[in-house]
């Protein structure tokens, strides 16, 4: 089925290097791209599979439920940080259930307090370096998108598959090791 859904954004996207005069080795190049695509994406999931395997144990030691991820997440994205009032209006919890969020995150080393320099009645929450590392783990597992990958010229594709093959088998010697 992906494969038919590539064929259609191959024609609406065509790459700048084909040229429309027919020539010997076209269709052969077409069912290669499509096999390397199919066989890219196979192992793209691979990975993704394997690189989630990874995260989910990395998270798991940490002890961080979805809801301290999405305020680790806010904070990350704040220059300022946030203060605690502002964090459970955005969230729409109580003063004292985010309070104990944040205790729990300031204790597991992924946010921090310190006073506001503009009022020093207020404390700021901000992010760590590990809590920013936590994000970033998370944010890095995307797939490669296929309108994307039908525009690479066969030989990049050719390439990419074998990164691919290459980083899959040292994610899968990781993964004996530990």
């Amino acid at each position: 089925m992906m494969l038919s859904i590539i064929r259609v954004e191959r024609r609406e996207h065509r790459a700048p290097y084909h040229c429309d005069m027919p020539h010997e080795g076209v269709e052969q190049d077409e069912h290669e791209r499509e096999h390397l695509l199919h066989e890219i994406e196979r192992l793209n999931g691979r990975m993704e599979e394997a690189v989630l395997a990874n995260l989910l144990r990395y998270l798991t030691k940490m002890s961080l439920t979805i809801p301290q991820l999405r305020v680790l997440m806010l904070l990350v994205t704040s220059e300022k940080g946030a203060t605690g009032r502002d964090l459970a209006a955005s969230f729409g919890v109580s003063m004292a259930s985010m309070s104990t969020m944040l205790d729990r995150l300031v204790s597991q080393g992924v946010a921090t307090r310190s006073l506001d320099p503009d009022d020093h009645r207020v404390r700021r929450v901000h992010a760590t370096p590990r809590g920013a590392s936590v994000v970033r783990r998370l944010l890095v597992t995307r797939p490669f998108r296929s309108d994307i990958l039908v525009r690479l010229r066969v030989e990049d594709l050719r390439a990419l598959e074998q990164g691919f093959r290459a980083v899959s088998e040292q994610i899968a010697l990781m993964d004996d090791t530990e």
